[in-house]
């Protein structure tokens, strides 16, 4: 056993765990990050999207030297068929204002960024271990056992992902339930930086974000998307992991017909694939979220199941950072209180509820079902708007009948009734 023993000790080197680690050094606290990954960042994925809001506020200016990619300032949402496309375009100058923007960064790099910021201000970064049990002591969390050696600090933060098995050990939640979480495969794939700009109508550093619902995800809840970065494409699936069991497809065919559809090909022709990865996702937001404080533990970020899906907005990047300062206050408090007991530690979750991050969570608690119970949104309606559209397009030298007939006609396949309900319980959810 290690004879020091810190003032914190934090578990994973993604952006939760290395950004409370950072806010702790900075007040001079001894804290050491343990990462089972070689380097930080070298086991994170993600679609590829940062929401700058909360990291602005601790490192102000930030994008201006992290390596961010590209600033998101168009927004696109699609209803894919097999064979069609119909596509919400939205661009705007107001995506791209400083503190409310966001950017399209590669995981890989922006995490090791993030951990030299870590270091500078004092975190011991110890990668390449991975951390296989707590260590308890009258039942309190003392410190960690990782690879040989057994660390102690006065409080331990766990920020291991969403299948956080030392959450698990704790007994602070159970298995992960399939219908919480989904699972995602990506590729990266490159083009030179100009391609990238004349495919997506991208000027300088601005980029795209783009979600796709229906074919994608073989017409199962989850779907598709899209970021562009400098020199390359964020492509990649989503599905909910109970959908995936009861398709016939499996995930990484699914990435695979993405590719090749009609309106997606042409965007990556003659591009590189460079990196292949796999992922889980939380996605059930405030149903999924576990016990997250014990006596000398916290939970942040994926482990805590800090994340939203809304069907047109992906967010977890911006929770993982805005749990993270909220669980550094609640240290500085405990520490300078000298109390690291559960009840002490309890205003971790005051501070989460007073944040945008328990706020927005319990918001849009009923989306997630929402969109578990409506199948419809990602197989009838797609095709819906493929039918209407294609009717309202093509021209066969026939007399046209009234758009309002041609409308309903497609309607009624899917029955007024049904449209009104699955609006009616979308916006109530949202």
């Amino acid at each position: 056993m290690s004879e020091d023993k810190f003032d914190a000790i934090v578990v994973g080197g993604g952006i939760a765990g290395t950004v409370a680690a950072y806010l702790l050094a900075k007040e001079g606290l001894e804290v050491i990050l343990v990462e089972r990954g070689n380097y930080a960042g070298s086991k994170n994925m993600t679609g590829g999207r940062i929401y700058s809001h909360s990291l602005e506020k601790i490192m102000p200016d930030f994008a201006r030297e992290a390596p961010v990619e590209r600033r998101i300032t168009r927004e696109k949402i699609s209803l894919m068929t097999d064979e069609s496309n119909v596509t919400l375009d939205f661009y705007s100058s107001k995506l791209g204002v400083q503190g409310s923007d966001s950017y399209s960064i590669l995981r890989g790099v922006f995490d090791q960024w993030l951990a030299e910021k870590a270091e500078e201000a004092g975190v011991q970064i110890i990668p390449g271990i991975r951390v296989d049990d707590l260590i308890i002591r009258e039942g309190k969390v003392c410190g960690v056992v990782a690879g040989e050696d057994e660390l102690e600090a006065n409080i331990t933060i766990l920020a291991d992902g969403v299948n956080s098995l030392l959450a698990q050990k704790l007994g602070f939640r159970g298995e992960l339930a399939a219908h919480h979480v989904a699972v995602g495969a990506k590729e990266i794939i490159e083009l030179p930086p100009q391609v990238i700009e004349d495919r997506f109508n991208c000027n300088g550093n601005e980029g795209t974000a783009w979600l796709f619902a229906g074919y994608p995800s073989d017409g199962r809840v989850g779907g598709g998307f899209l970021y562009t970065n400098k020199s390359s494409i964020s492509l990649g699936v989503v599905t909910t992991l109970s959908d995936v069991i009861k398709g016939n497809k499996t995930v990484p065919q699914m990435l695979e017909d993405f590719k090749h559809h009609p309106a997606v090909q042409p965007l990556i022709k003659d591009g590189k694939m460079i990196e292949y990865s796999g992922h889980l996702v939380p996605e059930a937001g405030l149903a999924m979220i576990p016990k997250i404080v014990g006596n000398g533990v916290l939970v942040v970020g994926d482990a805590a199941g800090f994340c939203i899906n809304l069907g047109y907005m992906v967010r977890g990047m911006d929770f993982a950072v805005a749990s993270a300062e909220c669980a550094a206050k609640a240290v500085l408090k405990a520490k300078e209180a000298q109390d690291f007991s559960e009840g002490y530690l309890h205003c971790y979750q005051g501070l989460l509820e007073q944040s945008f991050v328990m706020q927005d969570l319990k918001r849009y608690k009923d989306f997630p079902h929402f969109l578990e119970e409506t199948p419809r949104i990602f197989n009838e309606y797609p095709k819906m708007a493929d039918d209407l559209l294609t009717d309202m397009f093509v021209v066969k030298g026939e007399p046209a009948q009234p758009l309002r007939k041609t409308l309903m006609q497609h309607v009624s396949k899917i029955g007024v009734l049904n449209i009104a309900k699955d609006g009616w319980k979308g916006v109530r959810s949202l």
